[in-house]
């Protein structure tokens, strides 16, 4: 009875002003809802009502991702970028879509997709199950393979000679922790030195304060290529298997498959090689688990 009494006036003043409680709820309602609008509003959304796309892209990683003497962005990475701009545009329907590249590092490239800095991170990030939790990934966009440069002139022909040598390798990279897990199954006691970049690293190991720099296998071609004549030596084996994907907003399913079918697309075609000879041409053919890539992941509409 006790609990009742209690209950009893409170009952009685809900049922004397059931529309004002009603509406008042209601009003509370479509504040919540109009203010979380914005924040769950997906990417295709956002780039219908504001026409403009923004690209996130690496000025140090040629030839996927760099920037011309212009400043302006250019590389497989940013070509496959291009391409899914161009075909977002076309399947929301809209007669222009400005593209607005944003310059990003290393070290802040996953964050600027993960708070809506960017809609896409263009280079050469490689797809893991621990980004995963943080950022969500498009189709794999290349497949390379961590290797070591080395002087020209050293006595070092395989990764195995690298036995108390010195290594620079980029902070905080997948590279790294394959790096460190290469040299641990091997019982090899290898120096890793930390660096910020490229550029850096191959600094290094033309002063001599390392013996190799490790990096991914094109991106250390293209370094070397660029650095004006310089001997070095790539070792032949790799530590590593590196897939490459656009980094892309978590969540988003939608925005994903825009993405995807653009990529699907260019691979079903076959206009995906049309890219592919633009920037790596002078390689030769894509190597067998390219190719594979590129296979499997024409996905049909």
């Amino acid at each position: 009875m006790l609990g009742h009494r209690l209950h009893e006036p409170l009952l009685l003043r809900v049922g004397r002003r059931p529309k004002m409680i009603l509406r008042s709820i209601t009003f509370v309602l479509g504040l919540i809802l109009c203010a979380a609008a914005p924040a769950y509003a997906g990417a295709l959304e956002r780039i219908r009502d504001s026409g403009e796309i923004v690209l996130g892209y690496l000025a140090e990683a040629a030839p996927f991702s760099s920037a011309d003497a212009s400043g302006q962005p250019k590389g497989y990475s940013v070509d496959l970028c291009l391409e899914v701009a161009s075909g977002i545009k076309q399947q929301l329907g809209l007669e222009k879509l400005q593209i607005r590249w944003v310059a990003l590092t290393l070290q802040n490239r996953l964050d600027a997709v993960r708070s809506g800095r960017v809609n896409i991170e263009c280079s050469t990030t490689t797809w893991t199950l621990k980004r995963q939790q943080d950022v969500e990934f498009s189709l794999i966009t290349f497949v390379d393979g961590a290797s070591i440069i080395a002087n020209g002139t050293s006595d070092i022909f395989r990764f195995a000679d690298f036995d108390g040598k010195r290594i620079a390798v980029i902070d905080n990279t997948t590279t790294l922790a394959a790096l460190t897990d290469a040299l641990k199954s091997r019982s090899m006691k290898a120096t890793i030195v930390p660096v910020v970049n490229r550029p850096e690293g191959l600094s290094l190991l033309k002063g001599g304060k390392v013996d190799g720099l490790a990096s991914d296998r094109v991106v250390l071609i293209a370094l070397v290529l660029g650095d004006g004549g310089t001997s070095y030596k790539l070792l032949d084996d790799d530590f590593s298997v590196e897939q490459y994907a656009f980094a892309l907003p978590r969540g988003d399913d939608d925005f994903r498959l825009a993405v995807n079918r653009v990529l699907a697309r260019l691979y079903r075609t076959g206009d995906i090689m049309n890219i592919y000879k633009r920037w790596f041409g002078v390689l030769g053919q894509p190597s067998v688990l390219l190719y594979a890539a590129y296979f499997l992941q024409a996905i049909s509409e």
